[in-house]
C-alpha cells in the first residue's frame, strides 16, 4: 500500500515539476536576468571586480534548472504521499481526492506561504551577501513554525467541532492561527533592505513567479495524486467484488 502511494506521489511530483518549470522559464527567468543585469551595472559603477561564473548562466537556466526542479518535484511528491498516508482516515469521511486536496492546501500554506509572507523570495542583487546564512536560518525556522502551527490548527479545529460546530470551530481556529502568525511576524527580524534604485517591478514579478511556481507544484501534486489514488481505490474495490 505505502509503496504504491510513494510511486504515485513521485510520479505526480515529476509531472508537477514539468508544469512548474514552464512557469519558471516564462515568468521567473526573465526577472533573474534583469536582476543580474542590475547587479553587474552597479558593480561597474562602483568599479568593483566581477566574480567569474563557476557555472554559466545558460547552464543555470537550462540543465541546472531542469535537474533541480525534477529532483525537488520527485522529493516533494514522495513526502506528500507520506503526509497523505498519515492524514487518510483522520479527516472524517473524506475520499482520496478531497484528502489529497486538503493535504496539498495545508502543505502549501505551512511550507510556502507562511515563510513567504515574512521572508519573500528575492532575486540576485537583493539582500546583503553577508547575511545569507542568517536569512536562510530564519526562513527555515519560519517554515518549521508554519508546519507546527498548521498541524496544531488542524488538531485543535477537529477537537472544537463537537463543541462549537464545524463553522464556529473553523472560524475560531483560523482567527487563532492568524493572530499567532501576526505576533511571530512582529517579533522576528525584518528582511534585508532592498538596494537603492532596484526596479520594483522586477522584484514584484520575481516574487509572484516564485510563489506561482510553488502554487503550481502543490496544486498539481494534490490534484493528480488524488486522482490516481481514487482510481486505484476504485480498481481494488471492483476486484474485491468480482
Amino acid at each position: 500500500m505505502m509503496r504504491g502511494l510513494l510511486v504515485r506521489g513521485m510520479l505526480a511530483g515529476l509531472a508537477a515539476a514539468a508544469l512548474a518549470l514552464l512557469v519558471a522559464w516564462l515568468y521567473g527567468e526573465p526577472q533573474v536576468g534583469h536582476a543580474i543585469a542590475f547587479e553587474e551595472a552597479r558593480a561597474h559603477a562602483e568599479h568593483a571586480g566581477h566574480e567569474p561564473e563557476i557555472v554559466s548562466r545558460t547552464v543555470q537556466k537550462t540543465a541546472g534548472l531542469i535537474t533541480a526542479m525534477a529532483v525537488y518535484g520527485v522529493a516533494l511528491g514522495g513526502l506528500f504521499s507520506i503526509a497523505f498516508a498519515f492524514a487518510s482516515g483522520r479527516l472524517g469521511r473524506l475520499g482520496a481526492r478531497a484528502t489529497a486536496a486538503l493535504v496539498a492546501l495545508a502543505g502549501f500554506v505551512a511550507i510556502e506561504l507562511v515563510p513567504f509572507l515574512k521572508y519573500p523570495a528575492t532575486p540576485p542583487a537583493v539582500g546583503n551577501p553577508a547575511t545569507i546564512g542568517s536569512r536562510t536560518a530564519l526562513y527555515f525556522c519560519m517554515m518549521a513554525l508554519g508546519i507546527l502551527a498548521t498541524t496544531a490548527a488542524v488538531i485543535v479545529g477537529r477537537r472544537l467541532v463537537p463543541r462549537l460546530g464545524a463553522w464556529n470551530a473553523i472560524t475560531v481556529t483560523a482567527v487563532g492561527y492568524v493572530v499567532l502568525l501576526a505576533v511571530v511576524y512582529r517579533v522576528t527580524p525584518k528582511p534585508d533592505a532592498i538596494p537603492e534604485h532596484f526596479p520594483a517591478t522586477v522584484l514584484w514579478n520575481f516574487r509572484l513567479a516564485s510563489l506561482g511556481v510553488q502554487l503550481v507544484l502543490w496544486a498539481t501534486i494534490g490534484l493528480l495524486f488524488g486522482h490516481l489514488t481514487e482510481r486505484s481505490v476504485a480498481r481494488r474495490r471492483a476486484a474485491a467484488l468480482a
